[in-house]
């Protein structure tokens, strides 16, 4: 537990640096670029994202159990065998990515389906590998209980340097109708460079190490599981703006995808625990300390929970300034922003229960993924055809594709924890009556600060839902186990180590 608490507060941070960082990304290319522009980037951004994630193998979370299995006791002969067996994974990501920029290369409408908006924007195609093999080289840090480095390069480098660049590229005439994309590729390599220079000094090159056909094959053939799990979570917060793209205007997809840039700030927080989350429950899993894992997935669920419900209400409730920092026009999706941050906030079991399943249950959390993902798509389409047939604003089609997320989101929650409250026999319930005490008084506090010119909101109002909410919960909803997460030195109890 004070491994878990270390590796948290430690992306947490970087998660709040990160956000700092993608903010600015957000304000100047809604205002310099249009949102018809930012439109085009995110239909083709989502595609990106996804083919990815299945280049990636699922070695985000499948690289520690591989790592785990290693069993060799000489700790050189161990070290060049965990370096050989990351490029192993390696190699096999970069033909896949080789693969998907080709396919996307012969079928551009895939990615472009409003058009382009400058001949750069291809460009786009060739992050797949550097997304991939980043993701490949973090897991390998993460196992080696290094999140700093998932630090630097997805919070410090990646956001910062596209901000910068998006601004930089602007003013320069050659290629200023590209600068969107070409921000996004110099971010992405960015972020691939920090990786590989942390990778490099802690594993060090591959000796003796060749590529194995066979082998290969069989590692992609177990990870496909993974794949699906991995690709379908994450499609599950794509999947509504890639329809948005197919069944409305630009301008609808750009208004949905501030919305949603606004909203991963709390849906990073997930992903603060997953890197140290992953080597911890593998262990576990090796010696079958159901009992362990049980208590790891309540204690980090409320942990995250209790996170994401205090930015969310500090972001929900003053949603209309919020919203207009992209511009009048973005002010229509404000409804968007508040049903998709209360979707994150009930997706947060879904995501802990998962990080279990898809060691212990890879089929059946599979098969279930699929269904969410099936049953979102279909609402999706469904509400925004309803919007349309009624003659409704493109604030209403963003509406829609938010609550069709919700209602995916909630279902996830509850099907993939009863699956792991039955394998565990234990229970992961991550809900506290606390969490209720410190909502109400913020509510208050939120509502209170609605009534302060828009700028005076997001300067006073934010902080203070953010306090109110933060006090409360300290008093009324934190045990001693939850204040862990805060303390900087904790020394675990001797013997339990691997709990």
């Amino acid at each position: 537990m004070a491994t878990l608490a270390k590796g948290g507060r430690t992306n947490t941070l970087g998660f709040i640096i990160r956000a700092l960082g993608g903010i600015p990304f957000l304000f100047i290319g809604f205002r310099l670029y249009g949102v018809d522009e930012m439109g085009r980037f995110a239909a083709a951004f989502v595609i990106i994202e996804v083919f990815a994630l299945v280049c990636a193998l699922g070695e985000k979370r499948g690289l520690a159990q591989r790592l785990s299995e290693i069993d060799v006791r000489d700790n050189d002969a161990k070290d060049t065998a965990h370096t050989n067996l990351v490029f192993d994974g390696m190699l096999v990501a970069f033909l896949c990515s080789i693969v998907a920029c080709a396919i996307l290369l012969i079928f551009p409408r895939i990615i472009f389906p409003s058009g382009t908006n400058s001949d750069l924007d291809t460009l786009m195609i060739a992050a797949i590998p550097a997304i991939a093999l980043t993701e490949i080289l973090l897991a390998a840090q993460a196992y080696r209980y290094d999140i700093a480095t998932t630090v630097r390069a997805r919070a410090i480098v990646e956001p910062w340097t596209k901000s910068i660049a998006v601004a930089a590229f602007f003013f320069i005439p050659a290629v200023s109708a590209g600068g969107i994309a070409l921000a996004f590729v110099a971010a992405v390599y960015g972020a691939l460079f920090t990786a590989a220079f942390s990778f490099l000094r802690t594993y060090g090159l591959p000796r003796n190490w060749h590529p194995r056909p066979r082998y290969l094959w069989r590692i992609t053939r177990r990870a496909i599981p993974l794949i699906g799990a991995d690709a379908i979570e994450r499609s599950t917060r794509l999947v509504d703006v890639f329809l948005l793209g197919q069944f409305a205007s630009a301008g609808a997809v750009g208004i949905y995808f501030f919305a949603k840039e606004v909203v991963s700030v709390p849906q990073k927080l997930k992903t603060s625990f997953e890197p140290i989350l992953a080597p911890v429950i593998t262990k576990n899993l090796k010696i079958k300390n159901y009992s362990a894992i049980a208590a790891q997935v309540q204690q980090v669920g409320f942990w995250i929970i209790a996170l994401q419900s205090a930015i969310a209400l500090a972001l929900a409730i003053p949603g209309e300034a919020v919203m207009g920092l992209g511009g009048p026009a973005i002010v229509g999706g404000t409804g968007a922003l508040a049903i998709l941050l209360a979707a994150e906030v009930i997706a947060s079991m879904a995501v802990v229960s998962e990080s279990v399943l898809v060691y212990i249950a890879k089929k059946r959390n599979l098969a279930v993924s699929i269904g969410i993902i099936t049953l979102q798509s279909a609402l999706t389409v469904l509400f925004i055809m309803l919007a349309q047939h009624w003659g409704l604003s493109e604030g209403f089609k963003a509406a829609g594709a938010a609550l069709a997320l919700f209602v995916a989101l909630g279902a996830s929650s509850l099907i993939k924890a009863l699956i792991l409250k039955a394998l565990l026999k234990a229970p992961v319930n991550n809900l506290r009556w606390g969490l209720v005490w410190a909502t109400g008084p913020a509510v208050v506090v939120g509502f209170l600060s609605t009534l302060l010119p828009e700028w005076m909101e997001l300067v006073l109002g934010i902080p203070a839902i953010l306090i109110t909410y933060g006090v409360v919960l300290w008093h009324r909803g934190f045990g001693e186990e939850d204040r862990v997460l805060f303390r900087k030195n904790v020394a675990p109890v001797p013997g339990t180590e691997a709990s």
